[in-house]
Formats: structure tokens, C-alpha cells, sequence
């Protein structure tokens, strides 16, 4: 009697096998706790009602209560410091990224005299460190009377975030083929037309990386923002923060607990953008 061996099943290129499958889900389900490890740590230390619960961490879970987060509501700034962050990250967000665009544009179509300097020297305003540039930009804004006001501090962010997205944003354009501007010409428009029109809608996965770099950038600043706003009523989180520390005391719970509410506005933004985020990220890199 003769016995068949059924045919093994091939593995296609580029298949991983049942080991190799289970390795890399493995590895990334490591780092997926690795990463989350942060955010759950520091929402388990807001919950602690004393300052000093960080420091042995183990007592909070029999006395978990929410009070940090109802006194960080009622009796701190919050709620002006999440104004002043919004006015300043959401205009930094739109006149940052109008003008990243626009450069963007212009470098990628436009073939005028310096064009491959200019974008070197937008590249060589990143090499400079914060350090070096407060005191000049300082003397600059108050020489605008533009000091402790929002205008001043979108502006000085906007001089981060614009080279680094006109950069982006070049690179994306570049992916676009120049036979819409020229179908564009074709049908009359002039090319702020065809910008306006045809580029910007078939770009939104860049404009999206670009928008969520700079709100981060803006939402996230601490040098800038300490040093350009003065009134209590204009601090942004970065900055209300550190009225929890003292010269003395450290109130940390009070600190995880606004960081945790920090994190809402940035998750919101994040997930307005997320469907472009990924798709943005990678384009603009398949094309110099």
C-alpha cells in the first residue's frame, strides 16, 4: 500500500514563515508596551493626591482619586493657558504653513535666479540654537512693540517652522506631475490659480505633516514662550507648568495631572490629520 505526502504549501516571496511571523509580532508588541509605558505611568501618578506619591508609587493605588485633576480645572489658569496655546499654535499652524507652502511651490515650478541658495539658506536658519537667537529676537520684537503679545510669539515660531516645512513641502511637490500646471494654463488659470485649485487639493498629505509640525512645535516650546510672554493670563502650557515648581516644592501630582489633560489637545489634532499623516510622511521623500 503506498502512502502520498501532501504537497507542501510554497512560501511566496517575501512570506514570512510561522516562526518569523511570530517573532516580529512579538517585537512589536514589546515595543507598542515600551512606548505606551510613559503615558500609562504618568496618568497613574496623576491620580496620586500627594505630591510625593512618586516616590513610592505602590500607595496610590488604595487612595486613587480624580482631585487633581478638578483642582487643576478650578483653581489654576488652565483653561487661559489653554487659550493662549491654541491662539498660538492654531495661527503659527496657518501662517506657517501658507507661507511653507507657497515657498514650497514656488521652488518646485519656478526656475529664478538662487532658487537651489535660497533653500540652502532657509536649511541654514535650523543650524542655529535657541540660545543664540532669543536675545537678537528679543531686541527684535520690542523694537515692534510686539513683546507678551500672541502675534509676536506666532511669529518667532513661524521662523522654526517655515524652512523645515517649506522643505517638505517642496520635496511633495515635486511628486506632483508638472502636466496639472500645464492642464491648469490650458484652462485660463493664472498660477496662484492652478496653486490655489489644483496643487493644494491632490497635496493635503503633505500640508497635513507640515500643519502637524508646526502645531507641535508651537504647542510643545518652552524657551521662547517663558521669555517673550509676560502676563499671567497669556502662558501657554509649556509655560504653566512650571508655576507647579517652587524653590522649595515640586507639586508633581498637580504637573501629571495637567500633562495628562495637556495630551487632549494634541491627540484631537493628531487624529484630524492622522488619515493623511502617513501618507504625507512618506511621499515627499520618493522624489528630490
Amino acid at each position: 500500500m503506498s502512502t502520498t505526502t501532501p504537497p507542501q504549501r510554497t512560501r511566496h516571496r517575501g512570506e514570512l514563515s510561522r516562526a518569523g511571523a511570530l517573532g516580529s509580532h512579538g517585537i512589536l508588541i514589546v515595543a507598542s508596551l515600551i512606548a505606551l509605558f510613559p503615558i500609562a505611568w504618568l496618568v497613574f501618578l496623576s491620580l496620586g493626591p500627594d505630591s510625593d506619591d512618586y516616590l513610592h508609587p505602590a500607595g496610590i493605588w488604595k487612595k486613587m482619586t480624580f482631585d487633581n485633576y478638578s483642582f487643576v480645572l478650578q483653581h489654576t489658569g488652565f483653561f487661559d493657558w489653554l487659550k493662549s496655546s491654541l491662539i498660538v499654535s492654531l495661527g503659527t499652524t496657518v501662517i506657517g504653513v501658507t507661507i511653507a507652502a507657497s515657498t514650497g511651490y514656488a521652488v518646485s515650478r519656478m526656475r529664478f535666479p538662487g532658487y537651489r541658495k535660497f533653500m540652502w539658506v532657509l536649511l541654514v536658519t535650523q543650524m542655529f540654537p535657541i540660545a543664540v537667537l532669543i536675545v537678537p529676537m528679543y531686541q527684535i520684537l520690542a523694537d515692534l512693540q510686539l513683546i507678551d503679545s500672541y502675534l509676536g510669539l506666532i511669529l518667532v515660531y513661524c521662523s522654526t517652522a517655515v524652512p523645515y516645512c517649506a522643505w517638505l513641502l517642496k520635496g511633495y511637490f515635486d511628486t506632483i506631475p508638472f502636466e496639472i500646471d500645464e492642464a491648469g494654463r490650458v484652462d485660463g488659470l493664472n498660477p496662484f490659480g492652478t496653486f490655489l485649485r489644483l496643487i493644494l487639493p491632490l497635496a493635503k498629505p503633505g500640508l497635513a505633516v507640515a500643519a502637524f509640525y508646526s502645531f507641535l512645535t508651537a504647542f510643545g516650546e518652552v524657551a521662547f514662550a517663558s521669555t517673550f510672554m509676560l502676563s499671567d493670563t497669556k502662558y501657554t502650557f509649556a509655560v504653566g507648568l512650571q508655576t507647579f515648581v517652587s524653590e522649595h516644592d515640586a507639586q508633581r501630582n498637580l504637573m501629571a495631572a495637567t500633562a495628562v489633560l495637556i495630551a487632549i489637545p494634541v491627540a484631537a489634532f493628531f487624529y484630524l490629520v492622522q488619515k493623511n499623516l502617513v501618507t504625507g510622511l512618506t511621499a515627499g521623500g520618493t522624489k528630490g
